[in-house]
């Protein structure tokens, strides 16, 4: 028995463009599940999560050396939500202070690479990514490849947070962890001695 299938192929059509318009109007609503499959071959990328802490500059400069050492192409990404919550920012939605959030971590973004690196760095193809999100679900929504590699920083002397444990359980590519070396005693004790003049030419 035959049975047409057009009309049912055409509400399907429609129903996945929905889906589209909707998720572009609220992209902040998209979270990662855990147990998300990874998504088709793109090729792989150097993912790096940049927060503007000390620890995240060490993660940026390791993540440009992997990607100048492998050629691929490197996402830097800063990840935001508004301060007073997503529920309740959905009752008194305000688009320009979620456009000064959102250039508040572009404008972090960028300074990242000038304190980390002095600049952009040459002969690599980055990417600069605001995602409104959780970091842990930006971050793995970006690395959703296993050839991709996912770059976060780490604290010394701090225990991994809550983003470092969600990425290591439900990433599906390798993670490396980046710590920021602390500074040796014996230097902390040289600068607290440190006057203007020492710095004078």
């Amino acid at each position: 028995m035959h049975t047409d299938r057009s009309g049912f192929s055409d509400r399907v059509e429609r129903e996945l463009q929905r889906r589209t318009e909707d998720t572009a109007a609220r992209p902040w609503r998209l979270r990662r599940r855990p147990g998300r499959p990874p998504v088709p071959d793109r090729g792989g990328r150097v993912v790096v999560g940049v927060s503007g802490s000390p620890a995240s500059r060490a993660a940026l400069r390791s993540a440009v050396d992997e990607a100048c050492r492998s050629g691929r192409p490197l996402v830097a990404v800063v990840a935001w939500e508004p301060p007073e919550g997503e529920g309740l920012y959905r009752r008194w939605p305000d688009r320009e202070w979620a456009r000064h959030w959102h250039d508040t971590g572009r404008a972090g973004l960028t300074a990242a690479f000038d304190e980390a690196l002095g600049g952009m760095p040459a002969g690599v193809d980055v990417t600069l990514r605001v995602e409104r999100s959780r970091a842990g679900a930006a971050l793995l929504d970006l690395a959703a490849h296993p050839g991709d590699l996912l770059v976060i920083g780490l604290r010394p002397g701090r225990r991994r947070g809550a983003v470092h444990r969600y990425v290591r359980r439900y990433a599906v590519c390798p993670v490396l962890t980046v710590p920021l070396r602390p500074v040796p005693r014996a230097d902390l004790r040289a600068l607290r001695h440190v006057k203007a003049a020492d710095f004078a030419a």
